[in-house]
């Protein structure tokens, strides 16, 4: 059986290209068979070009491609047109058209796509990495975080959790609680790791309270006690005196600002 043959020239990866060719290969019937797609990825120099037109040339074959960088892509063309080799530029045309349409220069980076993608699963890790480690469920964690956040009851623990996973921290928190001893683990990592998240007695009983009326109960349960608020405020005092930790004053702050604030403190040098 004879196949027709068509060449993937890419300066990274070329599953793009090859995504594309095997698209328009399914609007022929019957030619998915009989056709062989040859992927040549990272193509960095011409010497590599001038194989591949060789190759394309001798094998009657068609050269698709995504090359950013204009040099090599004006090379490949001259080339194959030397060569009277068929070829197809997939993304150079439209790269040219967007910079034109939005007056603004392309970054001509072979694999951004791919940078893309992995900044992308990066941020799923840490989304799930935030969900698994909620509130003290599994002190190994701890030793796993980028950051680890300790801190009573209601003083957003969770929804920075979240908000810094979307930033691609892996962040594990801790509940201090006076009847319960930390986990050890939490005296084990470097105290740069751990923020303490502090809040005054009056800004918490107010949110308690508040919290016990959404679920319809007595706002004067003793989780929303002013007494009971001050003992767990001074005890989560100790343990972040213990661990040696930066604290952050959530008081007033909305969770972004919280947020921007502790991810500041992780990204400086030395910490």
């Amino acid at each position: 059986m004879s196949y027709r043959i068509i060449y993937v020239v890419s300066d990274s990866i070329g599953e793009t290209a090859e995504l594309v060719v095997k698209a328009a290969i399914s609007q022929f019937n019957g030619t998915a068979s009989t056709t062989k797609i040859k992927r040549i990825p990272y193509v960095e120099d011409k010497g590599t070009i001038q194989e591949v037109i060789a190759l394309a040339k001798a094998d009657k074959a068609i050269v698709c491609f995504t090359l950013v960088v204009p040099e090599l892509r004006a090379n490949l063309i001259k080339e194959a047109d030397q060569h009277g080799v068929v070829y197809y530029d997939i993304i150079g045309p439209l790269i040219d058209k967007m910079e034109s349409s939005y007056g603004i220069a392309a970054k001509y980076e072979p694999g951004r796509v791919r940078k893309l993608d992995d900044d992308y699963f990066k941020k799923v890790e840490a989304i799930e990495f935030a969900v698994k480690y909620d509130d003290g469920r599994d002190p190994r964690g701890i030793l796993k975080a980028d950051i680890v956040l300790v801190g009573v009851s209601r003083t957003s623990k969770t929804p920075l959790s979240q908000y810094l996973a979307h930033k691609r921290f892996k962040v594990a928190n801790v509940p201090i609680v006076p009847e319960v001893e930390p986990p050890e683990e939490l005296f084990m990592i470097p105290a740069s790791k751990c923020i303490g998240l502090k809040i005054s007695p009056d800004k918490l009983n107010h949110i308690r309270r508040e919290r016990l009326k959404s679920l319809g109960l007595n706002d004067k349960a003793i989780y929303a006690n002013i007494d009971r608020i001050k003992e767990e405020l001074d005890y989560f005092e100790k343990i972040a005196n213990r661990i040696g930790c930066q604290t952050v004053d959530v008081s007033n702050k909305a969770v972004e600002e919280t947020a921007n604030i502790i991810a500041n403190l992780m990204n400086q040098p030395n910490t």
